[in-house]
């Protein structure tokens, strides 16, 4: 869900500058899954841009504040939600902890650093989510330990319907600051792509795992 509208289009353009989002609607990128893809997502090149990150910082503050007050600690996705939690846990003076995808092979084997324990309640920071699989395995590692998962935040989101079922199926509720679909409404009118480039971008959202068929 987009709380801030007005914000999720400005993200979209920004993300588009920085070239954290590249649009090859007619040459796609491959995924590491074997999917072609028309679209390349990496947020972790808005950590080079101060004046983006604390806005993205920002916005995941508002949200907590308005609706998440009484979490006791903000949770990082392991690798790239990291550093936007650390801001955020700092702008809410507030503890933070961050999860892998799994257990480590060798120390201590811990999954979650930090300390987050048993009834406290945490919001994660993650900073995309395409399937979302390492942010369920986050989210699943945490309720194992009786954590109280109160929300998941995200940069961006491709809006996957198996992520989102899969998300939805584990009781946390999951917020976006900006999206795919509005992603491609600004390319279009900041002359990133084309008309044409549109339904073939539409095409792949609806079944990127068999595009272009």
């Amino acid at each position: 869900m987009i709380i801030d509208k007005a914000f999720a289009r400005e993200l979209a353009g920004k993300l588009l500058e920085i070239n954290a989002v590249l649009l090859r609607p007619k040459s796609p990128f491959i995924w590491s899954s074997g999917w072609n893809s028309p679209i390349y997502c990496d947020n972790r090149l808005t950590i080079l841009h101060p004046d983006l990150r604390k806005r993205i910082a920002g916005k995941f503050v508002e949200i907590i504040e308005e609706k998440y007050s009484d979490a006791a600690v903000i949770t990082g996705t392991a690798t790239a939600g990291i550093p936007h939690a650390a801001w955020v846990s700092d702008k809410l003076n507030k503890p933070m902890a961050y999860v892998r995808a799994k257990a480590k092979a060798y120390g201590m084997g811990n999954q979650i650093e930090g300390g987050v324990k048993k009834g406290e309640k945490t919001v994660v920071i993650e900073d995309l989510i395409s399937t979302g699989t390492s942010a369920i395995s986050v989210l699943e590692a945490l309720q194992f330990i009786g954590a109280e998962v109160q929300a998941l935040l995200t940069i961006f989101t491709y809006g996957f319907d198996v992520s989102n079922e899969k998300i939805a199926a584990l009781g946390v509720p999951y917020y976006t600051l900006t999206d795919y679909q509005t992603l491609v409404d600004v390319a279009l009118e900041m002359d990133y792509i084309r008309e044409e480039d549109v339904s073939l971008l539409n095409e792949w959202r609806k079944n990127p795992d068999t595009w272009p068929e």
